[in-house]
Parts: C-alpha cells; structure tokens; sequence
C-alpha cells in the first residue's frame, strides 16, 4: 500500500523536529503511543493497567530462622 522506506522516513523525522522541536517531541510521542493503546484496548475490550499495584506484604515479621 504505502511504499515508505528509510529515506522518506529520514524525511518525515527531520520535518517533525523542525515542526515541533527537540523538546516536544518525545512527550508528542508517548501521547501517540498512549492514544494508539487505547484505542487497541478499545477494539478488543482489553484494559491493561499501566500501572503495577503494590504486592501485599506478609504479616510484617521478619524472615523465620526456624
């Protein structure tokens, strides 16, 4: 469909640095990426947490020596 090979996409980088700068860019990217897995999420009705939450500790004793 779309023949785009490392020179076009050369290109493409080159115009997006100039377009946006050297700052933006990566928090431009991460916001694409982030779209693009909710909307993937979205598809198939998978929700996949980003976020890890925090395993529950034991009882609070130390390792037993028994």
């Amino acid at each position: 469909m779309f023949d785009i090979g490392l020179p076009e996409l050369i290109i493409i980088l080159v115009i997006l640095l100039l377009l946006f700068g050297a700052k933006r860019l990566p928090k431009l990217s991460r916001s694409l990426g982030q779209s693009a897995r909710e909307l993937r999420d979205g598809f198939t009705g998978e929700k996949k947490e980003t976020k890890t939450e925090p395993k529950p500790r034991g009882t609070g004793e130390g390792p037993s020596s028994a």
